[in-house]
C-alpha cells in the first residue's frame, strides 16, 4: 500500500535528501562497524547528493566480470507473495469478499498441482476468516501444503503492523493473536518476518519478533539514500541489535530489500524496465501493463535463451549488492493471484526459465520457487560455509522518504482522533483482562482483541485509509470499548459481591474504581453529579475522602446550573477494585473551586450562584498568572494563559513557553501534503494569531488548579495537582482541537525552553525504548520530524524536560530547547501514494500530556560505545499513569453497596522496575472460540 500507482519513479530523476535516523557507518568506518557495531554520527559522514543512477534512478551502475559465480553458483529463490491490506481503499470485509478469498481458494488448487510451487502469506486476520469459511477437505489440503513447505505463514501477526504509531502492547498483542491462531489450527510457529509495506521500521518490532522465536526478518520501506549506501557497502543484510544490548542476545538477521518497491519491476534487479518484462500478469491483454512500454513476452522454446540471459543479468547485478551468492527475489504485489490465470502465467513461464537455467550449468545459477525460510536457511548455510559474517546495526529506520524530498512524516499525526481511540481501546482491553471472569463474554474479549489488532495495520492506525474505511475501523473500536466496559462492570460486580448468589450479568450498583497498574497510586477521580453538595465515602473504612466541586462549563463563559464535576483523591492499591459511596452533603460543605476569568480588551462579567467568579483588575491584569503546589510553581501569560516559566522546589527555574503554530503546504503545481507526506510551505511555520484575545479562565481548588485558554481552533488547559508523588510533580496539559474550518493547514503545539539541548533530542519508539534524534540543517524541515508514541525529552547537563503523551503523533526539535508536536492535519488533496483522497474528515479531537522538568546529574549509559538514554523512573511512572488511568464505573442505585467489599489481589506493589504488561486467557485447544484454563 502507498506505492505510487502511476509509477512516477520510472519517469523521475530525483533531487536527494536523506533522513537522519539510520545508524550505520560507511567508508572509513566500515571496518569499525564489522568489529564493534558502532553506529553513531553516520549521517554526519554521508553525502546528501543523489545523482541519476541510470536505470536504477536512486542507485548506481552495477558491474560484474561474469566469473564471480564459477565456484559458488548463484542460488536463486523466487518467492511468490500477495500483499493483502486488511483495509485501505476498501474495508477489510470488502477486500476479503472481492479479492482475498479468491486468492486463497486458488492457492489450494494451484500449489497442489505442482509441488515445486510455493507461496508465503502474512496477514492472519484474512487467513483465519477464510479458514472459517472453508470445509474440512480444503483445510486438510492446506495442512498438507504447510507440512510440505509449499505454503509458509510468515511473521504470523494478525496484520503487518505500522511501526511508527503502534504502542508495543498492541504490536505484541496482534502478534500473539496470530501466533495463537496458527498454533491452534495449523500447529506451526512462524520462523521469519516479512514487513514490506510499513512506512519505516522500528527495532521494537525486531525485538518482539526475536522474543517470539523468529530468527530472521525482511524489511522494505527504508530511505532511498540509505538503501543506496547499504548496497554500496554490501550491508543490506545485517544483525539488528537493540541499542541497550552489548551482547548478541537480541540480534536478529535482517534483509533489507534494495530497490524502490516490493512489486515485480523493482525486485528482480536494478532495471525496472527489464524486470517489468518478467511480471507475466502484465502480458498484453491482461489487467495491468508496464509503464516503461516494453511488455512481457510468453516464454517459448524459441525465446527462452534470450529471455533467460536478460533476466539472469538482472539477478547477477542484484546479487552483487549482497555478501553471499544466495539471492532473494519476491514475485508479487498488492492483492496478486486473484485470478486463476495469473497463477498459470506466472508459475508456468518462470518454471520454463528455471528449467533452462538448471539445464545449463555453464550459467552458474540454481533457480527455484521458495519461501522466506527456504531463503534464510540457504543464506545461513552459505555464510557458514564461506565463514562470512554480517555487520551489526543499532537504530531505527525513520523517517522514510521514497523519492525527492518526499518524507512520509505526515502519517505520524494523520487522523489523530482515531489514534487516540486506538489507545483508549488498548487501555480498556488491558483493564478487562486484569479482572475478567472466565465464563463471561469471552466472545466480546476475542472481538476486542482482534479489532485492536486489526487497527494496528499500517494503513489503519497510520490514518492513511479511505474515509469510509476509517469509519469502519472506528465503529469496530468504539463498539469494542462499549462491550468491554460491560464485561468489566459484570466482572467487577462479581468480584466485589460478598453473596455470589446475588450476582447477575447486568447488575453493577456501585461506584467502583479500578487501578490497572501494579503500583499503589494516589489519583484524582472526577465524576459528574447533579448537586454542588456531595461527599465521597470509602465504602470499606467509612472515611470521607478529600473532594472539590468544579463547574461544568456549557460554554467558555457560561457554567451549567444543574451539572457539576465532583473530584476526589482516591488511594488505590495495585490492581484493586475499590468501592466508594457518593452521597448528598450538607449545603456548602464541599470545597468549591474559585474562578478568575479574563479577556484582554473585552472584560467579562460572569454570574453564577454556585461559584465565586472574579476578574483581573488594574495592575494584576498585566501580571503573570501563577499556580503552585509543594513541588512546582508555574507562570503563564496574562494575555493568552499559555505557560511561560516553571520553577521546581529545588530552585531550578526554566523558561518553558507554550505556543501554537500553523503549517501550510506547497503552492502551485508542486506536490503537496497529504495523508502520508508532510510537504510544508516554503515559509515554514507561522505563529498562531487569533482574531480576538482568548478567554482565559483560572481555577483554584484544594485538589487541582488549572488555567484554560479558549482560542477559536483549540482549547488549551494546563493543570497542577495538589498531590504528592509523580502526579504532583508534573503538569497535565490537554488540548481540544477543532480545525474543521481550515484548508490545507496543520496545527502544531510548540514548547520553547532554555534547555541547551543542541541539535539532539530523544523520542520513543512504540512506548518501548528511547531513540536519540539529531536535527540536521542540511535536511529539509519535514525530514526532521519523527514518530512519538508516548514520550519525548530534551536535556542538557543540569536538567531534562520530558513530555509524556497519551496518543501518538509527529514531533520535531528544529531549534535547541524547542519541541513541535503536530496536533491535527486537514489537507484537501491526495499526495500521489495511491490513496486518492485528502484528509478532510477531521473531528473534535482531544490530546493529553504530562510535562515534567527534572534536575539532572550524571550522563547516559554507555553500551558498546553507544550512548543510551532512558526515561527517568519518575517519567516512567507518569507515563504509565497517563496510558493506564484508573477506570471509573458509576451506578445511581445504592441497593447493593452494603454487600460489596474491595478486591485487592496483591498484598503490596510490585517492584517499581516491573510492569505487568498483559494477562491473557489462552483459547481452548478443542472448542472453537472458547476460553481455555491457561493464561
Amino acid at each position: 500500500t502507498g506505492v505510487d500507482v502511476n509509477e512516477q519513479l520510472a519517469h523521475t530523476v530525483s533531487v536527494s535528501w536523506m533522513c537522519s535516523c539510520f545508524l550505520f557507518t560507511f567508508g572509513s568506518l566500515t571496518s569499525q562497524l564489522r568489529d564493534s557495531g558502532l553506529l553513531l554520527d553516520v549521517y554526519d559522514l554521508l553525502p546528501f547528493d543523489n545523482p541519476d543512477g541510470g536505470p536504477w534512478k536512486q542507485g548506481f551502475e552495477i558491474t560484474y566480470k561474469g566469473d564471480e559465480w564459477s565456484e559458488q553458483p548463484l542460488e536463486l529463490f523466487l518467492i511468490p507473495h500477495s500483499h493483502n491490506d486488511p483495509g485501505w481503499i476498501k474495508t477489510f470485509d470488502a477486500y476479503y469478499h472481492d479479492q482475498t478469498r479468491h486468492i486463497l481458494d486458488n492457492m489450494v488448487v494451484k500449489l497442489s498441482e505442482d509441488n515445486r510451487r510455493k507461496l508465503i502469506w502474512a496477514e492472519i486476520s484474512y487467513f483465519s476468516k477464510w479458514w472459517n469459511d472453508i470445509d474440512d477437505q480444503k483445510r486438510a489440503a492446506v495442512k498438507r501444503l504447510v507440512e510440505a513447505g509449499q505454503l509458509e505463514l510468515v511473521t504470523g501477526g494478525w496484520v503487518m503492523p505500522d511501526e511508527a504509531n503502534s504502542h508495543y502492547f498492541a504490536m505484541l498483542d496482534q502478534l500473539m493473536e496470530g501466533h495463537q491462531w496458527l498454533q491452534k489450527h495449523l500447529g506451526v510457529k512462524p520462523r521469519s518476518g516479512w514487513a514490506i509495506d510499513p512506512f519505516g521500521h522500528s527495532p521494537s518490532m525486531a525485538y518482539l519478533l526475536k522474543g517470539a522465536g523468529l530468527h530472521n526478518m525482511l524489511i522494505q520501506r527504508v530511505h532511498y539514500s540509505i538503501k543506496k549506501h547499504f548496497a554500496q557497502q554490501q550491508t543490506l543484510e545485517f544483525l539488528w541489535r537493540q541499542s541497550w544490548d552489548s551482547s548478541s542476545r537480541s540480534d536478529i538477521t535482517c534483509h533489507m530489500m534494495p530497490f524502490y518497491s516490493y512489486d515485480v519491476p523493482h525486485t528482480c534487479g536494478p532495471n525496472p524496465a527489464v524486470c517489468c518484462q518478467f511480471d507475466f500478469q502484465r502480458l498484453p491483454g491482461r489487467r495491468t501493463f508496464c509503464p516503461w512500454k516494453i511488455p512481457p513476452k510468453p516464454i517459448t522454446d524459441q525465446n527462452v535463451h534470450e529471455r533467460a540471459l536478460l533476466l539472469l543479468d538482472q539477478y547477477r547485478q542484484k546479487s552483487r549488492l549482497f555478501r553471499s551468492s544466495v539471492l532473494l527475489v519476491p514475485l508479487g504485489d498488492d492483492f496478486r493471484y486473484v485470478e486463476s490465470s495469473e497463477w498459470d502465467v506466472q508459475f508456468n513461464n518462470y518454471q520454463k526459465l528455471f528449467d533452462y537455467f538448471n539445464q545449463h550449468p555453464e550459467l552458474h545459477i540454481k533457480a527455484r520457487f521458495g519461501t522466506l525460510s527456504d531463503y534464510f536457511q540457504a543464506l545461513h548455510r552459505r555464510l557458514s560455509t564461506t565463514r562470512t559474517t554480517l555487520p551489526k546495526l543499532r537504530g531505527d529506520f525513520f523517517s522514510y522518504a521514497d523519492r525527492d524530498d518526499h518524507y512520509w512524516t505526515g502519517y505520524f499525526t494523520s487522523r489523530p482522533f482515531y489514534k487516540r481511540l486506538d489507545r483508549k481501546l488498548e487501555a480498556t482491553l488491558r483493564y478487562r483482562r486484569s479482572v475478567w471472569l472466565h465464563d463471561t463474554h469471552h466472545d466480546w474479549l476475542t472481538t476486542g482483541r482482534r479489532n485492536l489488532a486489526l487497527f494496528q495495520h499500517h494503513d489503519a492506525v497510520a490514518g492513511t485509509e479511505r474515509e469510509h474505511v476509517v469509519v469502519d475501523y472506528g465503529t469496530r473500536l468504539f463498539q469494542s470499548i462499549l462491550n468491554l466496559h460491560q464485561v468489566l462492570q459484570s466482572s467487577a460486580h462479581w468480584l466485589l459481591l460478598l453473596d455470589k448468589s446475588q450476582y447477575h450479568h447486568d447488575q453493577s450498583k456501585s461506584l467502583i474504581i479500578f487501578n490497572p497498574t501494579e503500583q499503589l497510586r494516589t489519583s484524582v477521580i472526577s465524576v459528574v453529579v447533579d448537586s454542588p453538595d456531595a461527599q465521597v465515602i470509602d465504602a470499606e473504612t467509612g472515611r470521607q475522602m478529600s473532594t472539590q466541586i468544579s463547574a461544568v462549563w456549557a460554554e467558555p463563559s457560561r457554567p451549567s446550573t444543574d451539572t457539576f464535576q465532583l473530584s476526589f483523591v482516591a488511594e488505590l492499591p495495585p490492581l484493586s477494585l475499590v468501592v466508594y459511596h457518593v452521597t448528598k452533603a450538607s449545603s456548602g460543605s464541599t470545597p468549591r473551586v474559585r474562578y478568575t476569568v479574563h479577556r484582554r480588551g473585552n472584560p467579562l462579567d460572569i454570574h453564577t450562584e454556585h461559584f465565586q467568579v472574579s476578574s483581573l483588575q488594574g495592575s494584576e491584569a498585566d501580571a503573570p498568572l501563577s499556580l503552585s503546589n509543594k513541588h512546582v510553581q508555574i507562570w503563564s501569560s496574562p494575555e493568552t494563559g499559555l505557560l511561560e516559566k516553571l520553577r521546581l522546589q529545588s530552585g531550578l527555574v526554566r523558561k518553558i513557553q507554550v505556543q501554537f503554530l500553523w503549517y501550510g503546504t506547497r503552492t502551485g503545481s508542486r506536490d503537496k501534503s497529504g495523508a502520508y507526506l508532510f510537504l510544508p510551505a516554503d515559509e515554514g511555520a507561522q505563529l498562531y494569531i487569533s482574531s480576538e484575545p482568548p478567554l482565559v479562565r483560572i481555577s483554584r481548588g484544594p485538589i487541582f488548579s488549572d488555567i484554560t485558554s479558549h482560542f477559536p481552533h483549540f482549547t488549551h488547559t494546563v493543570r497542577l495537582f495538589h498531590l504528592d508523588g509523580h502526579a504532583g510533580k508534573s503538569l497535565e496539559i490537554s488540548n481540544l482541537v477543532d480545525i474543521r474550518s481550515q484548508v490545507n493547514r496543520e496545527l502544531v503545539m510548540k514548547i520553547v525552553s532554555d534547555v541547551a539541548s543542541g541539535n539532539r533530542f530523544y523520542s520513543d519508539l512504540n512506548g518501548f525504548q528511547m531513540q536519540q534524534r539529531r536535527t540536521l540543517a542540511k535536511l529539509p524541515l519535514q525530514a526532521n520530524f519523527y514518530p512519538m508514541t508516548s514520550a519525548v525529552f530534551l536535556q542538557d547537563s543540569t536538567s531534562r524536560l520530558s513530555l509524556l503523551s497519551a496518543q501518538s503523533q509527529g514531533v520535531a526539535s528544529l531549534k535547541p530547547g524547542e519541541l513541535e508536536l503536530v496536533l491535527d492535519r486537514r489537507l484537501q488533496q491526495d499526495d500521489n501514494r495511491g490513496l486518492g483522497q485528502g484528509v478532510t474528515d477531521n473531528k473534535l479531537t482531544a490530546s493529553l500530556y504530562h510535562l515534567l522538568l527534572e534536575d539532572r546529574g550524571g550522563g547516559a549509559k554507555e553500551v558498546g560505545g553507544a550512548s543510551v538514554d532512558h526515561l527517568s523512573l519518575l517519567a516512567h511512572l507518569a507515563s504509565l499513569s497517563l496510558c493506564h488511568p484508573p477506570m471509573t464505573m458509576v451506578a445511581t442505585s445504592n441497593s447493593q453497596l452494603l454487600k460489596l467489599r474491595p478486591f485487592q489481589p496483591l498484598h503490596s506493589s510490585l517492584p517499581c522496575d516491573i510492569h505487568l504488561l498483559n494477562l491473557r486467557t489462552l483459547e481452548d485447544t478443542q472448542v472453537r472460540d472458547a476460553p481455555g484454563v491457561k493464561v
